[in-house]
């Protein structure tokens, strides 16, 4: 993303991998395994330069008082690494445990589909023909045919898809409004897709599908980097990022946002604070 610090474009592709990719989150979780134990050598490190002073490291020189205390910060800091890089892990395997879980829903739905299908093309085939009507006389045939009645049920478009989604959304019914979203999305709405993109985002941050929110807020965002409704994705993606623990990213989105959009005002301006002060933003 043009704009953003490598470490934000990393913890974005790092969402992305995950979701494209589910049977990584074995591997991911072996790596956290690894880590865990990392933690728990350096804690036991800890413990023993708490107990009786520093532990030396082979070959190494006897320390002293303060060289202990720079070793005792060295490896706190290491540990607080460690445990982060853990939790990024954790955040990972349970986007790619979502994804599947989609993936799985996706499936049987379009099974029940197809099963549906099938059996309304049997019905239609063992159906006997219908009776041929009896010819109209010559005073019928002087009548004009009456109009057939326009079909009920015509396909919604990428706005009116939008609109229900949008109203749905501000009845709390995430589920309705995220179907509307997609099915916008799928029908390719041009000048809308941000519009589309946003309503899907905003619905997974209702159900508290927080890592496929910050997705869809960072495509939103991508639509369109300079328009009206951009400092709202980059708002709404900041949020998504505190919803599942990554506050750094959340700080970084957020001094993203003051740097292109410096003159923000209004509600927008105070979502912004409002977010900053919930991430403990500097």
């Amino acid at each position: 993303m043009a704009g953003f610090t490598p470490v934000f474009r990393l913890a974005l592709l790092g969402l992305g991998l995950a979701l494209a990719a589910p049977a990584e989150a074995q591997v991911e979780t072996r790596e956290g395994i690894a880590l865990q134990n990392q933690i728990l050598d350096l804690r036991r490190e800890l413990d023993a330069l708490r107990r009786g002073g520093a532990v030396a490291a082979p070959s190494a020189p006897s320390r002293g008082p303060a060289a202990s205390g720079d070793l005792v910060q060295q490896l706190l800091a290491r540990v607080q690494e460690l445990e982060e890089e853990n939790r990024r892990l954790r955040g990972r395997a349970d986007v790619a445990e979502n994804n599947d879980r989609q993936l799985r829903a996706e499936v049987e739905k379009l099974r029940g589909d197809l099963d549906f299908r099938l059996q309304a093309l049997e019905r239609g085939a063992g159906r006997p023909a219908a009776p041929r009507p009896p010819q109209p006389g010559p005073a019928a045939q002087a009548q004009p045919a009456p109009a057939s009645p326009a079909p009920s049920s015509a396909p919604r478009t990428p706005e009116r898809a939008i609109a229900d989604g949008q109203a749905a959304l501000a009845r709390r019914e995430f589920a309705v409004a995220e179907a509307a979203a997609r099915e916008a999305i799928r029908a390719r709405p041009g000048a809308r897709a941000q519009d589309a993109h946003l309503l899907l985002a905003d619905s997974l941050m209702g159900k508290r599908d927080f890592q496929n929110a910050a997705l869809a807020y960072d495509e939103a965002y991508s639509r369109n980097r300079q328009g009206a409704r951009a400092p709202e994705a980059m708002i709404g993606l900041a949020n998504a990022f505190q919803g599942f623990g990554a506050k750094r990213e959340a700080c970084e989105t957020l001094d993203n946002l003051r740097s292109n959009f410096p003159n923000l005002s209004g509600p927008q301006a105070q979502r912004a604070a409002e977010s900053r002060r919930r991430a403990q933003c500097r």
